[in-house]
């Protein structure tokens, strides 16, 4: 047993035989310890085995690539649907609890007057509105008693001129119905938003933040970009816009709840008026924002695909391979922004409730027109401009306000109702609960 492991002789490897084993030679025994030394290649033809694929090659082979418009997902418009459903059931149950509010402290005020009538009955609305409007100039007249006798001592051209700027400036206050003095705080926060877009400072913020831009997914500024105007000549012409038609549609939707089958008096109207005038633009917001999300991207996607697959040489071309012109024709999703679909609607519902009513544009200007012949033009020419894809201005945020000025007109009033008698069970319901 020890001389295997003592230094061969001249003995030849073939003389060596393991006992009762078949005569075979060592050369032949397999040994699995050792690997197997290469051998020549055979003359003869041997079958070829396939290839081995690696890892990466396999996960490759067996998941389906997906092509460049199944990358690209569609912006999505859940989001913006709830905002604008939440937003505006917001908005009108706020409104309707201040209309009650403001209506309540009046009923009450006037019913401690002193005066008989209010004994036996509440007052009307019309009633209610007379006093705020007699306690509005009250309150202006004090003011101006006030700022005469601070400014005795001073000369008289300045003390003159001080007193003309006192009435020049809020006379008309006191003229203008409630719902046009609500249209002139609608107008100076969209002015004091204007003012913050001249700061260069704060571009980045109010393109992010002031502007509605479908490919962003924020829904919050449905409602911010409602107040944002960046160009003066925009922020002017949508306050005169706004101050003329919003104070027409409060003055109506006044008079509708007067009539109103509830008859529930009403202190004052602006705050319906305000929460129409939010979900009229959140309702054309969204509007444009669907038509950008479903119909105008998947387009925009399936071009850029066509044109990726027959982009010319590299070189030849600008960004993404296409040429300058291709580039330029190229549709885009920009951010929108202003209050045009909000007054959108309440053009359109001054036209339904004035039909009688003829109006003049400045630009271009115009004679006396119907009103109902000039916004149906506008609305024609909204129209146009969708289904030819003008960019100048957002058509499909001016056809969705005029749709909500439509629908608003039929069935706001029965809206307005449902949102105070909801919010007086409300407030009952809280009183009996205190009392118990």
């Amino acid at each position: 047993m020890f001389g295997l492991f003592t230094p061969f002789s001249t003995r030849s490897l073939r003389s060596i035989h393991l006992p009762h084993a078949p005569c075979r030679s060592f050369s032949f025994t397999p040994n699995h310890r050792f690997p197997r030394l290469p051998t020549r290649p055979s003359k003869e033809p041997s079958n070829v085995v396939p290839e081995t694929l690696s890892f990466r090659q396999q996960v490759v082979k067996e998941s389906p690539v997906e092509s460049f418009s199944e990358k690209v997902k569609a912006p999505s418009i859940r989001n913006q649907v709830m905002f604008f459903v939440l937003g505006s059931f917001f908005v009108f149950t706020v409104a309707a609890q201040r209309t009650e509010h403001d209506t309540a402290f009046w009923t009450e005020k006037m019913t401690h007057t002193g005066n008989m009538v209010w004994k036996f009955r509440a007052p009307t609305s019309e009633e209610i509105r007379r006093a705020r409007h007699y306690e509005l100039g009250k309150k202006l007249q004090d003011g101006l008693k006030s700022m005469q006798q601070t400014i005795e001592e001073w000369p008289m051209m300045i003390k003159h001129t001080a007193v003309w700027s006192y009435v020049q400036v809020l006379q008309p206050i006191l003229d203008a119905s409630e719902g046009k003095r609500m249209c002139w705080t609608i107008g100076l926060a969209n002015a004091a938003v204007w003012l913050v877009w001249q700061f260069p400072q704060a571009q980045r913020v109010m393109r992010r933040s002031f502007t509605h831009s479908p490919l962003s997914g924020l829904s919050y500024t449905l409602l911010t970009s409602m107040f944002s105007h960046k160009s003066f000549i925009h922020l002017a012409f949508n306050t005169m816009a706004l101050a003329s038609f919003g104070s027409a549609a409060s003055l109506h939707m006044m008079r509708t709840q007067s009539h109103s089958p509830t008859g529930l008096p009403e202190a004052t109207p602006k705050w319906h008026f305000l929460a129409f005038f939010i979900s009229a633009g959140l309702f054309s917001g969204l509007v444009s924002h669907v038509v950008a999300a479903r119909f105008r991207f998947p387009r925009l996607v399936n071009m850029l695909k066509s044109r990726a697959t027959t982009a010319p040489a590299s070189g030849t071309g600008t960004m993404f391979g296409f040429g300058a012109k291709s580039a330029k024709e190229t549709p885009s999703i920009l951010p929108s922004l202003g209050a045009s679909g909000a007054i959108y609607a309440a053009v359109t519902y001054t036209a339904l409730a004035f039909p009688e009513t003829s109006i003049s544009l400045l630009f271009p200007p115009t004679p006396p027109i119907p009103i109902q012949m000039g916004v149906g033009g506008f609305v024609l020419l909204d129209i146009v401009g969708a289904l030819r894809g003008w960019r100048m201005f957002d058509h499909w945020a001016h056809l969705g306000g005029a749709a909500f000025g439509l629908w608003y007109y039929h069935y706001g009033s029965q809206v307005w109702d449902f949102f105070r008698i909801g919010n007086l069970r409300h407030v009952s319901k809280r009183n009996q609960n205190d009392d118990a």
